[in-house]
């Protein structure tokens, strides 16, 4: 499966379950279809989640028949907060909770394990960056995206001109903590809904699957007596929503309906802020059965508020691929990084 010597780029996307790798050739090909998948073990501390990135990287070789030496970058992505150099945030984060994560230099010390450039993103920024290259090609480089990621939090990115907006800090795109309008999304008589972090009404603590165990969930089943998901644990229940969704259970429905107004709301902020040529929904929300994703985003885009000229030119559309998209991503951005002052082209070949 190797390919005869050109030199690749090896992209590893660290969950808190699972590290996924995938191999990119300099010239824009992917060797790899479909997952390759080992446990990610952060929660065994930094030491270990090390070392199993190590063998992510060595698996995915193997699997390709990639020599090592034709290695010449890695692209990391792993969940935010964390700094645009790849330092995890002061404060931690859901998937790195204990304490010797706090601040660690992530980055850092795989680059220092491999003896291989490492080019960092957090995952929402790599998802958001592969969407884009892939939906726009070879004008990637002359066109602006924006993409919320729906998972256990709400990530995303923004990228101008085919690259990331990191940031001063590297927290640019952490769309989750960003306050919207709750009027009209809210139900009567449902509680104003909290995040994780904190903060009250923003757009995590209404688009993740935290925010449907939380503050959705415990709401809607007090509108539905009866509905199966009430004799549930609370954690698999919020799980479970997605499959009621793809049934059309009125319950999910009504759940789904307010994640997507969120989105709408966000991306109407965004419309003011980068005004850009496509807005991007990924993550677990819409890994799910066609009619269903088509639902999601149709009602997302109809809960996003454009002007007419900005309407003429935006397209709304899914992250592609999308449990591979994070580590295609980083792959993207390690390429990136060695073309710099190369001449301009398509980062993935057509």
């Amino acid at each position: 499966m190797g390919s005869a010597g050109v030199p690749v780029v090896v992209g590893l996307d660290n969950g808190g379950t699972s590290n996924n790798a995938t191999v990119l050739t300099v010239d824009g090909r992917f060797l790899v279809d479909g997952l390759v998948e080992i446990p990610s073990e952060v929660r065994a501390g930094p030491e270990a989640a090390i070392e199993a990135l190590a063998r992510a990287l060595d698996g995915v070789l193997a699997l390709t028949g990639v020599p090592r030496e034709l290695v010449s970058a890695v692209g990391l992505d792993t969940p935010g907060p964390a700094s645009a150099t790849g330092v995890i945030s002061s404060r931690g984060s859901t998937n790195f909770s204990q304490p010797a994560w706090r601040g660690y230099d992530v980055r850092g010390a795989l680059e220092r394990r491999l003896g291989l450039p490492v080019i960092y993103h957090n995952d929402g920024n790599a998802a958001a960056l592969y969407a884009h290259h892939v939906h726009f090609g070879a004008d990637a480089l002359r066109r602006s995206s924006v993409a919320a990621i729906v998972g256990t939090g709400l990530g995303g990115g923004v990228v101008e001109s085919g690259r990331v907006v990191a940031g001063a800090a590297g927290m640019a795109g952490e769309f989750g903590h960003v306050h919207i309008p709750l009027d009209g999304l809210v139900a009567p008589g449902q509680p104003v809904p909290v995040c994780a972090c904190g903060f009250v009404g923003d757009a995590e603590s209404v688009a993740s699957l935290t925010a449907i165990e939380r503050n959705l969930l415990p709401y809607w089943l007090g509108r539905y007596p009866g509905h199966p998901l009430a004799a549930v644990e609370p954690g698999r229940a919020a799980k479970l929503v997605r499959g009621y969704g793809e049934r059309g259970d009125a319950l999910a429905r009504q759940v789904f309906t307010q994640q997507a107004m969120a989105l709408g709301r966000l991306f109407t902020i965004a419309a003011n802020f980068t005004d850009p040529h496509a807005y991007f929904v990924g993550g677990g929300v819409v890994e799910a059965a066609p009619e269903f994703r088509d639902w999601f985003l149709a009602t997302v885009a109809e809960h996003t508020v454009l002007r007419e000229e900005q309407a003429a030119v935006a397209t709304f559309a899914l992250v592609p691929d999308r449990d591979m998209a994070g580590a295609r991503g980083v792959a993207i951005a390690a390429l990136e990084t060695l073309r710099a002052g190369s001449p301009v082209g398509p980062v993935v070949a057509g």
